[in-house]
């Protein structure tokens, strides 16, 4: 079927031979569908795919996101049939059951189906990716929420209160009954679903509440019992494999899971003791969503052309700032990723190690055992390096051997926290290295912030923006007259937030002669910033205001990712 599908798009200029053999390609490595992967890529839509589905088989197409399925019809097959041939029950009329398939071809599905459930079968085609995404909105392997706690009430989990002598034993049975298990599965299933990027678990004295990251933003999705407390976090420990006897001190883990389809899952764990009790926060790292290519993270063409021209130079050091969550290791990554060639040795330290990247040798630290990031480089060093990553320049001793490495030949990485890069020269300052040495081996520095975009399902103008309001921004008057401010009205793809995905707003100073002086001269980080900007830089709220007038963020997103200039 793939190939003759591959032919008839080609055939009916839907795709051309190149885009065929790229998606070919990608297939064999994934070993999803042809179709499946030509849409992820990007070259033929959904939309579009369907209705061609629809016109060759001469089968009705539907749009799942109208439907809503009755659980009746949904029992009629299985998860994992449903899984296997990528089909949904949609309906049934007497002795007939319509049914949803991607490929409606397939006529040992439809045999499948017959067999199982006794019903003639009347086929409607729907895209692969809704298909998917609608089994697992509709078969949850997790109970639904309302039913867990029900469980929880019959249940008796008798769960130690913490300021009592805890029987390990007991605590660990109950972190292993059905209902605690099913939540906590849940928990980590619903945040995949809802593209969360941290699950925040926290006890408090009357209340226990579960919070998801969303784009940025922290929004509570439920409450469970406080007498759970306990049971869920061994529950989370033990699948971390950490310490459920230790609840005094921080500790940190991982889990790896593997959800439908095969797709895997890492989620980095902290414990951290609190007043009263532990509260947990998971990172969900998910190498499938993970952005290599920089021209899809929100650089300009201009700002792109800088970057490269200063990773590409053979020694040097480029230093990537901005608050945590802000999107820095992913741009370091897509640096290493563009570099990363078998001609280059490229080693990295890293604090955690976020992403495992084929061809490049990566370095997890540990403080415990005295592994910080300036042991790592001082071994480094040792190791005929040409590339090397530091996860973050923290202090002297690091930043010290940072810039030897840099000035000896070696192309030096790394990240620091500060608000935007002119600052991040008189850290380096304030941590002990010495401007002569500063600008001898910085190339260029990058501050970035995330802003979350407006979903493209719902993007609509917002009429209560003024021409005013962006004056007062930062906007030229001629572009804010002529700038149409869009905003999210609200709807089933973002959960009516109005938002869905983000993207990176970037601020590059590469260090030019004229910068160098001045850092010589020893002045301010004000006064930087303005012969910075005179000599072309585009600030963070400058390119913030751009993605505003492009329509991909909002007014608010604006003010609460970037300070004016």
């Amino acid at each position: 079927m793939a190939d003759r599908l591959g032919e008839l798009l080609v055939r009916e200029n839907l795709i051309n031979l190149t885009q065929l053999k790229q998606a070919q390609t990608e297939q064999r490595k994934t070993g999803d569908r042809l179709a499946y992967t030509l849409t992820k890529l990007g070259m033929v839509g959904e939309r579009d795919l369907t209705q061609f589905m629809s016109r060759y088989y001469r089968v009705p197409s539907i749009n799942l996101d109208e439907f809503e399925i009755d659980d009746e019809v949904l029992k009629l097959i299985p998860r994992e049939l449903a899984q296997k041939h990528q089909l949904l029950p949609i309906n049934r009329a007497g002795s007939t059951l319509i049914l949803a398939m991607s490929d409606p071809s397939n006529l040992t599905a439809q045999d499948e189906v017959k067999f199982n459930t006794g019903y003639n079968i009347e086929v409607v085609v729907a895209s692969e990716e809704a298909i998917r995404n609608a089994v697992e909105r509709y078969y949850d392997q997790s109970a639904k929420y309302e039913e867990i706690l029900e469980d929880f009430q019959e249940a008796d989990v008798d769960v130690v209160e913490a300021e009592k002598e805890e029987n390990l034993v007991d605590l660990e049975r109950s972190s292993e009954e059905a209902p605690v298990v099913r939540l906590v599965n849940l928990i980590l299933v619903d945040a995949i679903k809802k593209d969360a990027s941290d699950i925040h678990i926290e006890p408090y004295e009357k209340e226990f509440r579960v919070r998801y990251r969303i784009d940025g933003v922290l929004y509570e999705i439920m409450n469970p019992p406080l007498k759970l407390k306990n049971a869920i976090t061994s529950r989370i420990k033990i699948m971390s494999s950490l310490d459920i006897a230790e609840r005094r001190l921080p500790q940190d883990g991982r889990i790896k899971i593997r959800i439908a389809g095969g797709r895997e899952m890492d989620f980095r764990v902290s414990v951290l003791p609190t007043l009263f009790g532990e509260k947990i926060v998971m990172r969900l790292l998910d190498k499938g969503n993970l952005q290599l290519d920089m021209t899809k993270l929100g650089f300009e063409t201009a700002q792109i052309d800088v970057f490269k021209d200063a990773i590409y130079k053979p020694y040097g050091m480029v230093l990537v700032t901005g608050p945590t969550g802000s999107g820095k290791t992913t741009t370091l990554y897509s640096a290493l990723a563009d570099l990363n060639k078998s001609t280059e040795n490229i080693s990295t330290a890293e604090d955690p190690v976020e992403f495992n990247l084929a061809g490049i040798n990566q370095c997890q630290m540990n403080d415990s055992i005295g592994l910080n990031f300036a042991a790592a480089l001082r071994s480094f060093l040792r190791q005929d390096p040409d590339i090397i990553m530091v996860g973050e320049i923290r202090d002297f001793e690091t930043a010290e051997i940072a810039v030897k490495a840099a000035l000896t030949g070696h192309l030096v990485l790394s990240t620091l926290h500060t608000n935007d890069a002119p600052s991040t020269v008189h850290r380096l300052l304030n941590m002990g290295v010495e401007p002569f040495l500063v600008t001898a081996s910085v190339n260029a520095i990058l501050a970035q912030r995330l802003a979350r975009r407006i979903c493209k399902d719902c993007k609509e103008p917002d009429p209560d923006v003024s021409v005013q309001q962006l004056i007062d921004l930062g906007m030229k008057p001629e572009d804010a007259k002529n700038c149409t401010v869009m905003k999210g009205a609200g709807c089933r793809t973002c959960n009516d937030t109005g938002m869905k995905g983000r993207v990176a707003m970037y601020e590059i100073m590469p260090m030019t002669d004229e910068l160098k002086d001045l850092v010589l001269q020893g002045v301010s980080s004000v006064e930087l910033k303005r012969e910075a900007i005179n000599l072309g830089m585009k600030t963070l709220r400058q390119s913030a205001l751009g993605k505003l007038a492009e329509g991909t963020t909002t007014v608010k997103e604006v003010v609460r990712c970037s300070a004016a200039d």
